[in-house]
């Protein structure tokens, strides 16, 4: 039986490939946390921001396109159609699109905080705001 493309890919490679898209696209204040040890539903979140909600919803859109020219597919994606915190979800990956002030509110780095930042090798570092 043939593996699908999320099988051959690895999570931390998803998270990597999710990354690159925001910050070529201008997402800021990017943050990849490693909750595996945490989590049974993820092994990494990928939080980033976007100055607007319509921002956010471009750079959505830009990672879904990305994936799927890879062949991955997202198992649910929420929140698009306001654009305030747009949540995809590719299994062992959950990515976080905030709107700024949205993300300010949340908060989702200290719910976490005893996940590990992950500091990942990007292809595309266009942003020198990010956290990684």
């Amino acid at each position: 039986m043939e593996k699908s493309p999320l099988e051959i890919l690895t999570a931390q490679r998803v998270a990597t490939l999710c990354a690159e898209q925001i910050l070529e696209h201008k997402g800021q204040d990017l943050v990849v946390l490693d909750v595996s040890r945490l989590s049974s539903f993820a092994d990494y979140f990928v939080i980033g921001s976007a100055r607007s909600s319509r921002q956010a919803q471009g750079i959505a859109d830009n990672v879904e396109m990305k994936l799927r020219q890879i062949g991955v597919k997202p198992i649910g994606i929420e929140g698009t159609r306001e654009g305030q915190w747009i949540l995809m979800d590719y299994g062992d990956v959950i990515v976080h699109i905030f709107y700024e002030p949205v993300r300010l509110f949340y908060d989702l780095e200290s719910l976490w905080s005893e996940a590990e930042r992950v500091h990942l090798a990007l292809e595309h570092a266009v942003s020198s705001t990010a956290n990684l």
